[in-house]
């Protein structure tokens, strides 16, 4: 794999949209149980290892947006960027049914390792391109299985989650329901009420004006779907962000 836990594209677009991509790579670094967290491949392939097909609609979507985006380079497994550090699910030892054999026994070093050399340089690298920008509006992109395992299934198609600030997020998900084919998440398939998180580290904490996007992964598992779900979406961002003068 790459060694930079992270990837920057288009860092000299001038557009305001900045999107990030938290669970955008499902690799595992040689640093990390030697590169193998002792899962099958089928484990490793779906979507408790990283988000299907966010990357792709990352690249696409920013492109589309003139903005840059910054996307991860390792499994959530590994470590969830997406987490505050004194999360307990920051790494996860069991999720959705599968057990994370390396996980199992993470010491304190280890865990500092990961922390260290994964997560930090992760968030460094998305707080610098935002503060590099006069008036960033952040875009956080992540996709979600249309079933958990012993779960009901989960009707949205795109689902819009936010905490506390709604400047963006309601007007884009009033835009959103008035598209006649969606099913829209308030909130949903989960909240975006997370301390530590992404959004709260980048966005909260500095009032800049964000909303996290969740696709249900069925949706944008080919290029083709993720390019069609790009060209849908940066028009409504676009005029979005126009309606609120944000």
């Amino acid at each position: 794999m790459n060694d930079a836990p992270f990837e920057i594209i288009g860092e000299d677009r001038p557009g305001r949209f900045v999107c990030l991509c938290d669970h955008a790579a499902n690799t595992v670094p040689d640093t990390v149980a030697k590169g193998d967290l002792g899962l099958p491949p089928e484990d490793m392939n779906r979507h408790i290892a990283f988000d299907i097909g966010a990357a792709g609609l990352t690249h696409a979507l920013s492109q589309r947006l003139n903005g840059p985006a910054i996307l991860s380079n390792f499994s959530r497994l590994v470590i969830d960027p997406n987490r505050g550090e004194d999360d307990p699910t920051l790494i996860m030892r069991l999720y959705d049914g599968s057990i994370i054999p390396a996980n199992k026994q993470v010491s304190p070093a280890e865990r500092e390792g990961r922390l260290t050399s994964l997560y930090r340089p992760y968030h460094i690298a998305v707080e610098a391109v935002l503060t590099n920008r006069a008036d960033p509006v952040v875009i956080s992109i992540h996709s979600f299985t249309p079933q958990l395992r012993g779960r009901d299934p989960r009707p949205w198609h795109i689902g819009v989650l936010y905490a506390d600030d709604t400047r963006f997020a309601h007007p884009l998900l009033n835009a959103l329901r008035a598209e006649p084919d969606l099913c829209v998440g308030d909130n949903q398939p989960y909240s975006g009420h997370l301390t530590g998180d992404t959004m709260d580290q980048h966005a909260l904490r500095s009032n800049r004006p964000h909303v996290l996007i969740e696709l249900r992964n069925d949706l944008i598992s080919t290029q083709e779907d993720q390019i069609a779900w790009a060209d849908r979406l940066a028009p409504i961002l676009s005029a979005t962000l126009e309606q609120t003068q944000l």
